[in-house]
């Protein structure tokens, strides 16, 4: 397939009303993410997106490096200007879609590690990356980056070959780009809609998630959360671990991995 994404071909794939609509599209940048804040302060349209075949300084959350190289896969940024309520539902709603456009391109069964990674047979397939600008208790806009692994060889990328995966090592095929990343936007606006609308959106969210019941450690930036089983989450993405001695703790943010295992 062209290492060229299809612009044509994606509008062509669209049911959206307004994501995806206007689209800034480069052969390399720094990261999406940063090109999609630039928009938004010139006053970009809520549900632009940024697209970039190749991103030199890609991040990933907590800082990491995310491996982009050029023709392979989709890195995108979206541009939505929620209200603060919606905010958080945000790290909900974005891995679900990509979540429902994975199996309805390639018929794959993704599952979620809290909060929002995109696994296929416990390998990270899909990263988002969520960023926002407030005034008060007004979002100016929220930007949510998405990279998905679509025709990667994972295998030539000795960093991530063992904690990562792409559609197409999981085929044994090269995937379209155009129609997965169609699908990620239709299902993201739809799944949008619905959150302003009031509609629980976290029950999907949740009967994808793979940490349920799983023994974890959760840490940010400044170290260890808290570690214990990881045995709920409420509808508004946290999750709820029990702690070794019975009691339980609400995380809304970190970063997690298996206790006494590898990280995923």
């Amino acid at each position: 397939m062209s290492g060229q994404l299809d612009l044509e071909r994606l509008q062509s794939l669209l049911r959206t009303e307004f994501i995806g609509r206007s689209v800034t599209y480069r052969q390399s940048v720094g990261s999406t993410m940063e090109l999609a804040g630039q928009e938004a302060k010139s006053e970009a349209a809520e549900g632009f997106v940024a697209i970039a075949e190749e991103q030199s300084a890609g991040r990933g959350r907590l800082g990491r490096h995310w491996v982009s190289p050029p023709g392979q896969n989709l890195y995108i940024t979206l541009l939505v200007r929620p209200t603060l309520p919606q905010l958080r539902y945000l790290a909900v709603i974005a891995p679900l879609a990509v979540c429902h456009a994975i199996e309805e391109t390639t018929g794959l069964l993704p599952r979620i590690k809290w909060p929002n990674d995109v696994l296929l047979e416990g390998k990270k397939v899909c990263g988002v990356l969520l960023e926002s600008e407030l005034t008060g208790d007004t979002v100016q806009h929220a930007l949510i980056g998405i990279g998905i692994n679509v025709n990667l060889d994972v295998a030539a990328h000795e960093e991530i070959r063992d904690i990562a995966t792409s559609l197409r090592a999981e085929l044994g095929r090269e995937v379209e780009r155009e129609a997965v990343l169609a699908s990620t936007l239709n299902h993201l606006e739809t799944l949008y809609l619905a959150l302003g609308r009031g509609e629980v959106v976290s029950i999907a969210w949740k009967q994808r998630l793979d940490t349920l019941g799983q023994p974890v450690r959760v840490q940010d930036a400044g170290g260890t959360i808290a570690e214990g089983v990881a045995v709920d989450a409420d509808s508004d993405g946290s999750l709820i671990i029990r702690r070794d001695d019975g009691s339980h703790v609400r995380i809304e943010a970190g970063d997690v991995t298996l206790r006494d295992g590898p990280q995923r």
